[in-house]
């Protein structure tokens, strides 16, 4: 069944979807949009040094996307503004990434499917290790979901109630991470972070309740990973862009509805 190079390129899509939806709240929540871009900027420098290293591609990607989360965490606010550190940071990992891809000889990288990704390449291996972070992704946030959001919407009172903002920023940290490795060969280092926000950003206005929105996400994150891949067979596009734009249109249909809502009010 699973030889249907289809039907695993829709799989890996709904895993990613399911992964980074309901991450994504948090990161519109917590206006973290350019942190999510400095993350997935650096995934790229971890398949260089994984294709240096003959290791695993996805689990150079997921140390390095893990260390420059940490790094932003811990510079923030020690001088910098973070909005320049992370600027700073994302471009640096992209460039020193590019760089590093250039020198590998005798290793033959296909940039384009790491920058914008390559779906319709997904094996039974890749499907397994998608599907693998997608579960323990949602079973972190499922398991601090609580602490999390407390700690979003007010860190004073989440200290008042005994619980640490920053032991719960390292957990989204950790959770970024992990759906930026699962999510470079679906989407791209360069789209991963469209897929963690638009999303998010589409569900807002159609829940009232922050479950609600992060179950709405992950529907729409789904169904535009399901209609990019129906439009790139159709038009013979990119797919990753595809479900990206597929995702933005879904995010100016609910704005529209949000707006014709409160005219009507």
């Amino acid at each position: 069944m699973l030889d249907d190079f289809a039907l695993r390129a829709a799989l890996a899509g709904i895993g990613v979807a399911l992964a980074a939806a309901p991450l994504g709240c948090f990161v519109v929540w917590r206006r973290m949009a350019y942190f999510g871009d400095a993350t997935s900027h650096a995934a790229l420098l971890g398949v260089a040094l994984a294709l240096t290293f003959q290791g695993p591609v996805l689990l150079g990607v997921l140390v390095v996307a893990l260390l420059m989360a940490l790094a932003v965490s811990t510079l923030s606010g020690r001088g910098l503004a973070e909005d320049t550190l992370l600027g700073v940071m994302a471009h640096a990992a992209l460039a020193l990434g590019l760089v590093a891809v250039s020198l590998l000889h005798g290793v033959r990288v296909d940039l384009m499917a790491y920058l914008f990704g390559d779906i319709l390449a997904v094996t039974k291996s890749d499907l397994a290790l998608i599907w693998g972070g997608a579960v323990l992704v949602i079973a972190l946030l499922t398991w601090r979901w609580t602490a999390l959001l407390s700690a979003t919407l007010n860190p004073d009172l989440a200290r008042a109630s005994g619980i640490n903002p920053r032991r719960e920023q390292l957990v989204l940290t950790l959770t970024l991470a992990i759906t930026v490795a699962c999510a470079i060969k679906v989407v791209g280092a360069l789209l991963i972070a469209a897929l963690l926000i638009i999303p998010a950003a589409a569900a807002r206005p159609l829940a009232r309740t922050p479950e609600a929105m992060a179950a709405i996400a992950a529907g729409i994150g789904a169904l535009a990973a399901l209609g990019g891949l129906g439009a790139s067979f159709q038009w013979d596009t990119p797919t990753g862009p595809s479900i990206v734009s597929v995702a933005a249109g879904a995010f100016v249909l609910t704005s529209l509805l949000r707006s014709t809502f409160k005219a009507r009010r």
